[in-house]
């Protein structure tokens, strides 16, 4: 909105042709995103308060955990906020990705509100269903889906991936594409969710991986970088840049309430739209294979709940003696029960973050 028209106004006024670069307007709406987050959140964190919709926690959690009760929850909601804002005003409305991108995390923030409503505010301990909530995940794959197959931008490179490493090769999925997008989102959204259990943990590694896929964006809708990167050249991508930008700001601002001692916690509603827009941005940027490598913590969050769960009925159905890998899952209440204090848990998955985040430049060059 504000570009289209500050940019149609360049004639008129030379200065306005500076929202022609990709780079203006991302370094704009990241901008744009924290400060937005700055003005909102403590409103939102006092209406919650008012309002008396505050954290639950499971009685099976670390005993350090039950300061947390009443917390304010929801504050997904200052995310999504300050994500939409800048980038409805500054990205190109028209451009196909961009629109995806939008309906996807709007789509996730919709199901996340409606279960945190009735976790929080109908008092209904499991909240949404998780069959109802995996179903959401699932239409929206349909929905991405649909749109990829009947949209031309990708008629040549629709079912095809880059594989991480290896120069000029790319992976076809063929008629199993469909699931891979779906996978990708059901699998992506659940991951940033179950991530989300200490202070400031989700929230700075999505202000990472979102750096990264900001980076990717911007190289993918250039010519030259991507010929030079032998990267997959995507017209119109670099548009997502702008949205990834804005992601970057919008959880960097968050994280200025979440982080330890957290004022609010993210809720469904910050998590599984999050999660949706970090797998719709590899699947866009066709970076499927690569999005284990920028989102490993997320990954390893996962992995250590389906193998605790896996292992767990293993034991009891052969053995008659359930049996934990961990003393805990997901992964980093593990360590918080073998003593490391919460905060420095979070630290250090946060470095391992980084450390995945430049294990993927790398792939650009080692091929």
């Amino acid at each position: 909105m504000l570009y289209e028209l500050l940019y149609s106004l360049r004639n008129e006024f030379s200065p306005f042709n500076i929202f022609q670069y990709i780079t203006f307007r991302s370094a704009l709406a990241a901008i744009f995103a924290l400060l937005i987050s700055f003005i909102v959140g403590p409103i939102i964190i006092k209406i919650l308060k008012k309002r008396q919709i505050g954290e639950e926690i499971r009685e099976n959690g670390p005993i350090s955990h039950k300061l947390k009760k009443g917390t304010p929850t929801m504050g997904g909601i200052i995310i999504l906020i300050s994500i939409l804002i800048p980038t409805i005003l500054l990205v190109d409305m028209s451009n196909i990705f961009v629109r995806i991108l939008l309906i996807s995390t709007i789509w996730m923030g919709l199901i996340g509100f409606i279960d945190d409503y009735l976790k929080t505010i109908k008092k209904m301990k499991k909240g949404l269903i998780a069959r109802y909530k995996l179903l959401g995940q699932f239409s929206l794959g349909i929905i991405i889906t649909i749109i990829i197959y009947s949209t031309p931008e990708w008629s040549d490179i629709r079912t095809v991936t880059s594989i991480p490493f290896l120069k000029n090769t790319n992976l076809d999925f063929g008629i199993f594409y469909p699931a891979m997008i779906i996978l990708v989102i059901m699998g992506t959204s659940n991951a940033v969710n179950l991530t989300d259990g200490l202070d400031g943990l989700a929230t700075g590694l999505l202000a990472i991986s979102f750096t990264v896929f900001a980076a990717i964006a911007y190289i993918s809708g250039r010519v030259d970088f991507s010929d030079y990167l032998n990267i997959i050249y995507l017209p119109g991508a670099g548009e997502l840049t702008i949205f990834s930008a804005s992601c970057v700001g919008a959880c960097l601002g968050y994280l200025w309430y979440n982080s330890a001692p957290a004022e609010i916690f993210m809720g469904d509603i910050g998590s599984l739209s999050t999660g949706a827009a970090l797998g719709a941005l590899a699947l866009l940027l066709k970076k499927e294979l690569l999005l284990i490598i920028i989102g490993g913590v997320f990954v390893i969050e996962a992995l250590s709940v389906i193998i605790q769960v896996g292992y767990f009925k293993y034991t009891k159905k052969f053995y008659k003696e359930p049996v934990k890998i961990f003393k805990m899952a997901p992964i980093h209440h593990h360590y918080e029960l073998k003593g490391i204090p919460e905060s420095k848990v979070v630290i250090r998955f946060w470095i391992v973050g980084l450390l995945f985040a430049l294990l993927t430049i790398t792939t650009f060059k080692i091929r």
